[in-house]
């Protein structure tokens, strides 16, 4: 009997317990599938934080149908441009033509004139014989007040080589320039969407020795923006950040120090302990903020019980560090929705494998994982999770609470804490913040459906 292909009654087991999995990449990377979570931040997002940049895009059309949408939800549309490619510019040639006279009519058109432009090439530009050289040479040489940015709209990179997401992070500082002067009363967070949470300890202790912390999100305007290339220390806590570090070392001679975003007390007092002889300072008594800590992680937990938890990396960066810390304090952590594993976690991964062996280990880019969402799954095949809560009467055996919009969508349950890229959270307050968003997401459900298509958490959103 013939049956249609890639019906629910094919669909493979895709969660794996964390002792059948491998380090760093514990599934298969092939065709991928997009859940409807979008609230990380994407290139576009990214760039609009550099004050008065403007953004061009030159794409086809159906690459553009989404920059356009991230620039109107963010009502950036006056900071947005696009120059389309068509099949002529392909087969004829005249790329370089189309770039210079396009970014050209742009620019003279914006009154006042951005002292940025950040010009995004698609795969078009590498599949053809295109000079990038001499487009930007051309254009800052007839614009010479204006700084030009060259950033990369390329998913064909994602898995050979630096990604999109790197590269802006490094573009996000190209404009620096090499500073004679260094201001010992600032040092910088680099590469981060999201600000730092304004209670850390981390921005209390260099305020109190006088130290600045300055980040691209809390510039008003080019000029302070500009400033930080002489602050005296760049630090960073994301991942894909290092590169970007190591770009401005390279570049402007800017020292650089990684704090890893952990949920482990010894290794953030380690973090802390580099950054203080970094700075030539001494480490002050965290003692407080690690009690504030633990008092926030005892509070969840009257509230928890044994409540199941899942977790996904657009929560944290390190979504296997949030995970130990949970079971070790006795919360039902059942999965940890992820792709690949940082190496920050490579020796929480060896200890979650040996302690906690069936922990599950769930993909979110598998084309399997598209029949995972519960109103599509048929009953008795998987986990039916479908309506959870409506009839629940507050049982805590029936309630799922989220850590992340993946995890959210996947399981289907409207209890979740909508954060993403760690929200800033660093630190031993950082984390108790965490805990508090954690209760009040267990007492409060949320309209998933439409907060989960909103693009990039926290920046400004029309929808």
């Amino acid at each position: 009997m013939l049956k249609r292909p890639g019906g629910l009654s094919d669909v493979p087991q895709v969660k794996l317990n964390i002792s059948e999995t491998g380090f760093p990449a514990p599934f298969y990377q092939g065709l991928e599938y997009s859940s409807p979570a979008r609230g990380t931040w994407n290139i576009a997002h990214t760039g609009f934080l550099i004050p008065g940049a403007h953004e061009i895009f030159v794409c086809p059309y159906g690459c553009l149908r989404g920059v356009v949408l991230t620039a109107a939800e963010m009502n950036a549309l006056d900071r947005y441009s696009s120059i389309s490619i068509s099949e002529e510019n392909v087969l004829n040639g005249g790329m370089e033509s189309l770039m210079i006279d396009g970014v050209s009519e742009i620019v003279d058109r914006l009154d006042p004139k951005p002292p940025v432009v950040l010009i995004y090439i698609s795969c078009q530009h590498f599949f053809l014989a295109y000079n990038q050289d001499y487009v930007f040479e051309t254009l800052r040489s007839k614009y010479p007040d204006i700084c030009f940015v060259d950033c990369y709209m390329i998913p064909t990179l994602r898995k050979s080589g630096i990604t999109p997401d790197q590269k802006m992070k490094v573009q996000l500082h190209a404009p620096w320039k090499k500073s004679d002067q260094t201001d010992e009363s600032a040092v910088n967070l680099i590469g981060s969407d999201l600000p730092l949470y304004s209670e850390s300890e981390l921005m209390r202790w260099l305020r109190k020795e006088g130290i600045e912390i300055k980040e691209v999100s809390g510039c008003d305007t080019f000029e302070q923006y500009m400033k930080m290339s002489e602050s005296r220390l760049n630090i960073y806590y994301e991942p894909a950040v290092k590169m970007a570090a190591e770009d401005l070392e390279e570049r402007l001679g800017m020292k650089s120090l990684y704090l890893t975003f952990s949920f482990d007390k010894e290794e953030i007092m380690e973090d802390y302990r580099l950054l203080a002889e970094s700075l030539n300072l001494e480490l002050p008594d965290f003692s407080e903020d690690i009690k504030l800590m633990e008092e926030e992680i005892q509070r969840a937990k009257k509230v928890y019980g044994d409540t199941e938890i899942v977790i996904d990396y657009t929560f944290t960066f390190r979504p296997l560090s949030l995970a130990a810390l949970l079971l070790d304090n006795g919360f039902n952590v059942t999965e940890i929705y992820t792709d690949s594993f940082v190496a920050d976690d490579k020796a929480v991964y060896e200890k979650l494998k040996a302690e906690h062996p069936e922990l599950k280990i769930c993909p979110t880019n598998q084309p399997e994982m598209r029949f995972m969402h519960p109103s599509i799954q048929s009953e008795g095949q998987m986990e039916k999770q479908s309506d959870l809560y409506e009839n629940s009467g507050g049982e805590l055996d029936t309630k799922v609470i989220s850590l992340g919009q993946k995890a959210a969508y996947f399981r289907g349950t409207d209890y979740f804490v909508n954060v993403a890229e760690s929200g800033g959270y660093f630190g031993f307050r950082g984390i108790a913040e965490v805990f508090g968003l954690m209760i009040d997401a267990f007492n409060e459900k949320k309209d998933r459906r439409s907060l989960i298509q909103m693009k990039g958490i926290g920046c400004e959103s029309c929808i």
